[in-house]
């Protein structure tokens, strides 16, 4: 009885310690950003490389996914630069960086101290206590379930 006492209660506590992503498990991972309001550059690539189909498939995905904030780190003008359409393949590049297939939670992460991206090129995982980094990446918030994978929120964009 204590056991399901402690999983409902650790159910509970995941189900509402992240008001903005609630209900996402209905998104899917493009649908989550958007609704999030803290992505906006990281969906305009993501459309601006013709990568919302693939975002949308049944996946699954995981992503780390670069806040806004993370976007105006990078030097002035390599965002316009990156949207321009003769940078296409370079934008999908990096934006494929940050995706690694499979269904990855924080736990796993973890445990690992690299991952293959769908670009077929690896991160270095670095854990120091609670810090967990990507690469050069902070990853701020973890575990936002969506219909087809999950989103790992980062400080960085991750240039390959």
């Amino acid at each position: 009885m204590k056991t399901i006492t402690m999983i409902i209660t650790l159910t509970v506590a995941l189900m509402t310690s992240a008001p903005a992503f609630s209900g996402s498990y209905k998104k899917d991972i493009v649908d989550t950003a958007v609704g999030a309001g803290s992505f906006n550059t990281l969906v305009t690539a993501v459309k601006a490389a013709d990568l919302v189909d693939t975002l949308k498939s049944a996946g699954p995905f995981t992503v780390f996914a670069p806040t806004d904030e993370a976007f105006a780190k990078l030097p002035a003008g390599t965002v316009e630069s990156l949207l321009k359409p003769e940078n296409k393949e370079k934008l999908q590049a990096i934006l494929l960086y940050h995706v690694v297939p499979g269904k990855v939670s924080a736990a796993e992460v973890v445990k690992l101290s690299s991952a293959k991206t769908a670009s077929d090129k690896d991160l270095a995982i670095v854990v120091d206590g609670q810090t967990v980094m990507v690469n050069k990446a902070r990853v701020i918030q973890t575990d936002i379930m969506t219909s087809n994978g999950i989103i790992h929120v980062i400080d960085t964009v991750m240039i390959p």
